[in-house]
Order: C-alpha cells, then structure tokens, then sequence
C-alpha cells in the first residue's frame, strides 16, 4: 500500500475537524457531508495533482456514513490511505473505499456506543456524582475532564492509527473475530460500572417509624437487618422492567420526582 503523501500535521487537521462531523447531518447522507469536510484537507492534498480525482473523492465520501463520532476518525485513517493508493494505482478500484467505510460502520459504532456511552460515560458519571453530591465542585469539573479526555483522545488516536494500520489490520481483526471478543468484554465492564453506581449511589430509604407498648419499630433498619440495599436494588429493578415495557423515559422521570417529593412530605420517605 503506497502511503507516505499525509504527514502528523495533515493529519492533525483532520483530527481537528472532525469535531465538526454531526455539524450537517441530514437523513438521506448522516454523518456523509461532515465526514467529506473532516477529511478534504487531506484529500487535496493527495490529489493535489489531479483535481478531477479531488472532486470525485470529495463526493465519494458525502455518502451515507453513520458511527460513533469519538472514534468515526479510524475509519477516516483508514479511508486515507485507500485514497493514497488510488492516487498511485490507474488500475485502483474506488468502490474499495466506499465499500471500506460502509462495512466498518457498523461494527465500530459497536465498539464506540460500549465504550463511550456504556462504560466511559457511566464510569465519569460515577466519579462525578460521588462528589456531587457532597457539594463538591470537582464533581462536575471531573466528569468533565475524565470524559473530554477520552473523547479527543480517541479522536486523535483513531485518525493516526487507521492510518499507519491501513486495511490489513481490519482484515486480521475480522478474521481472528477480536472486535467480536472486544465489544463483549467492554459491555461486561461497562456493566459492572452500573452495578457499583446502583449501590453506592441510588438513595432509598423508608423513614416511617410505628410506636408499639415495647417500643418503637423502626422499618428500615429492620429492611436493612433483611437485606441491605434491599430498596435501592428494588427501584432499580423496577425502572429496568418499566423500560423493557417501552415506557418513555421522561414518564419514568417524573414518576421518581412525584414519589419522592410525596414521600418526603408525607414523611414516608427520606
């Protein structure tokens, strides 16, 4: 594979750009004319000796594209140095690179959903509420930082390494059935995540306390004797029945935020 026209500055600008990529998305081409602005400093460059093969490049790649857009800049890379070589071989055959994109969709959006929306996200969340709840300032400042970091650096990271990896990278990845094998792994993370944050961070407890001849009956500490955590866990369970039943989630919302302003006032809850 003939590369070597793109150095780390043109890529760079590519990484920069890419922030860029939903900025005009439409429902016939997505994420298509963001990806063709994304890319075209470095697809003039490539054919900086062709302008013909400059055009159809940049209309090529205003088709339908979709995916992930913290790591959509790995297919950008890869997508590159197919353009590289077709602007070295008469005999090239475009629809590779359309053909590239379009099955790479797909399973990177998998990866990039798992990791970014069900792991990294849910695992700032936690660091963040941990300390907001506390009134501490660093909670929002932290998420922040944790989840912005991650981002760009996939960002930057996935434009390079599509690059320098080409498409026998994918190839042996497909073959050995990794994306398969990574996609699980980071959704079993991702899981646990949840699971930590249901515990430590889901607040549920009865303050009713019934007066008896012997004494007073306190219900949650005898709900905590049984099973600590025992509401918490409950209520969780619950919203995760009512969202499998297709209940909007702005019900499910509003729902919590009526229970618990009741409870509070009738002083059921704390």
């Amino acid at each position: 594979m003939a590369k070597g026209k793109l150095t780390k500055k043109d890529l760079n600008k590519v990484f920069w750009r890419s922030f860029a990529l939903q900025g005009s998305e439409s429902y016939t081409d997505m994420q298509g004319m963001g990806y063709t602005f994304s890319i075209l400093p470095a697809l003039k460059k490539i054919y900086s000796d062709d302008e013909d093969q400059l055009y159809e490049s940049a209309l090529r790649n205003t088709a339908l594209f979709n995916t992930t857009p913290h790591i959509a800049t790995f297919i950008m890379g890869m997508s590159l140095a197919l353009e590289e070589e077709n602007s070295e071989d008469p005999a090239f055959d475009t629809e590779a690179i359309s053909s590239l994109k379009a099955a790479l969709m797909g399973p990177v959006a998998g990866i990039g959903d798992t990791l970014y929306w069900g792991t990294f996200r849910v695992i700032a969340a936690g660091i963040g509420l941990s300390l907001a709840v506390q009134g501490n300032i660093l909670g929002p400042v932290l998420y922040f930082l944790f989840y912005t970091t991650l981002h760009v650096l996939g960002r930057y990271g996935g434009v390079h390494l599509g690059y320098s990896a080409g498409t026998k990278a994918m190839e042996k990845a497909f073959e050995g059935n990794y994306l398969e094998k990574f996609t699980e792994a980071a959704s079993i993370v991702g899981l646990m995540s949840i699971g930590a944050m249901t515990s430590s961070l889901v607040t549920f407890k009865i303050s009713a306390v019934f007066k008896t001849a012997g004494g007073t009956i306190n219900v949650q500490n005898i709900l905590n004797d049984i099973f600590p955590g025992l509401l918490p866990l409950g209520l969780t369970f619950l919203i995760y029945y009512l969202l499998n039943r297709k209940v909007k989630v702005i019900y499910l919302i509003l729902g919590i935020f009526v229970l618990a302003i009741a409870g509070v006032y009738l002083g059921i809850l704390k």
